[in-house]
This record gives C-alpha cells, structure tokens and sequence, in this order.
C-alpha cells in the first residue's frame, strides 16, 4: 500500500515499514529535518535562549548539567548562554541547598517577558518550516515525538522535539559504533558511497543533502580511519572522488546491521503505524 494522506488517524500514512531504504531510515530523516529547523534558525541566539527560558518557565533546572542533558545542548554552550542570560538579567544562579557543589537555574519576571517576546518569532520561523503540514498533521508529529523522548515533561516547540528526538537517535547510534570507532553522521555516508563510488565529495553532498564542508569533514575522517581513499575521478581528471577500501567495506556490513537495529529499535518503540506516520510526516516536512 503507498502513503495515504488524507486521513489524520492512526495509521493514516502507513507504508511499508519493512521496504524503508537505508537512507530513509528514521534517524536520517530526523537528521534532515533537525538540519531544515537550524538553517531556517541561521546564527540566531535566540532559539537556544528561547527553549531554556521556556523550560525554566515551567520548572527550576537543578543544575547547569542537568538542564545540558535535557535540551541536548553541549555542556560548554550551556554556560555560556546561561552566562549571557543571567548577564541580561533573565536567569538566576543559587545554591542548590542539596548539592552545594551545584547552582539552581531559575527565570526572572524579566527573562519571562523576553521569553514572551521570542515566542513570535520562533512560532513564524515554525511555521515557514513545517508550512507544508496540517495543523492536524502538525499535531500528530509532536504526538509521535514525544514517544521518543525519554522524559518529556516539557514540549517548546516542534523544532524542540525533531531536535531532542534526533539528539537521543545519535546518541544511541554512536554508543552501537563507538567500537569501530564510527559515529552515526557516517551511517548514510558510507551507504552512499557504497551505492555511487567511485563519486566526487559534492556528489555524495547532494545525495545526502549536507553541505560540502560537512561532507569534507566526514570524508576526512573516514580516510583517517582507513574506510575510504581519494582517487582520480575518472569523469573529471581535474577533481577527487571517494571510493571505499577493503576495510571500508567490512565496515559498512557492520554500520549496516546497526542502522538497521536502530531503525528497529524506533519501530518497536512507537509501532509500525506510528513509525511510518512519522516517516511520512518528515519527509514531508523536508521536502517542502
């Protein structure tokens, strides 16, 4: 049966979840859909600012560590935006009469007020990215996403949950990796250059919709590892193209099999239906 996207039930876009490509694998899709939410972003600080005071709205953060973990931010970031914030007069820090070693993070009338102010901004740039999905559609893919938040006790946005739905899906993926010593950014890499090598850096760019620059990071890393080598294209003298190596491709059997676990893993927790609703819903969302 092929997609169906006129009913807004459960199961109402349901595919074949056993036919899904490598490259639609949900954790691809929620890294494209992650990537559409920070471009449309660009360098605005006020996405981050934005999801941490509407989360200490809702709650006191004991720590900066904890607050870290939850929004998916890295440790380093996380004190310097709180430095910022409290700077602005938005946070708080005091001593948490549990742990002294620790500071409570909590929002000022002031940091509530520039919470309130953010939230049109970061609602219009939601609506440009999610533009081609019903309010309904919209709605069920915040439904979905939160299934696969260990603890979602807090929802800013749509963009919140693609991002902390992607963060925890890498997370996973590298822990499965991390004995060959792969990340999960080199899952689709090296499927697709399993399937177009000998391929020039920018062909393999599109393919994966990343930008060259990423794709010339990955590609050096890998050739660090030993898993691909940069020859002579033979469509153009004049430029590279990436082929794997021997061991490159006893890799990929590996990376395949922990895509493949991943993906599983995804299903078994929201259902097939609901897995492919989302497969659905995020290629819409990408494509639009």
């Amino acid at each position: 049966m092929g997609e169906r996207v006129s009913s807004t039930g459960p199961g109402a876009f349901t595919g074949p979840e056993s036919s899904v490509e490598p490259g639609e694998s949900l954790g691809a899709l929620l890294r494209r859909a992650y990537t559409r939410f920070t471009a449309e972003a660009g360098d605005d600080p006020q996405s981050r600012a934005f999801v941490l005071l509407d989360t200490l709205a809702d709650q006191d953060a004991g720590s900066q560590q904890e607050l870290a973990e939850r929004l998916g931010i890295n440790r380093t970031i996380m004190v310097r935006l709180v430095d910022e914030l409290q700077a602005d007069g938005f946070v708080t820090r005091t001593r948490n009469p549990a742990n002294r070693r620790s500071y409570v993070l909590s929002i000022t009338a002031a940091g509530r007020a520039a919470r309130d102010a953010m939230r049109a901004v970061v609602a219009e740039r939601e609506a440009r990215v999610t533009s081609a999905l019903s309010p309904v559609e919209r709605q069920l893919l915040d439904k979905i996403l939160t299934r696969l938040l260990p603890d979602p006790e807090h929802v800013a946005s749509t963009g919140y949950l693609v991002a902390q739905a992607h963060y925890r899906l890498r997370r996973t993926g590298d822990a499965m990796l991390s004995e060959v010593g792969l990340r999960t950014r080199h899952f689709g890499f090296l499927g697709a250059l399993a399937e177009l090598a000998p391929c020039p850096q920018q062909r393999l760019a599109r393919r994966l919709d990343i930008t060259e620059p990423a794709a010339a990071q990955i590609a050096d890393e890998l050739v660090r590892l030993g898993l691909i080598v940069r020859g002579q294209d033979p469509d153009d003298r004049r430029r590279y193209a990436l082929d794997l190596t021997p061991l490159g491709r006893e890799r990929l059997v590996f990376v395949a099999e922990a895509s493949r676990t991943l993906n599983g893993e995804v299903v078994a927790l929201l259902g097939e239906e609901a897995a492919a609703d989302l497969r659905v819903l995020l290629k819409r969302l990408i494509t639009a």
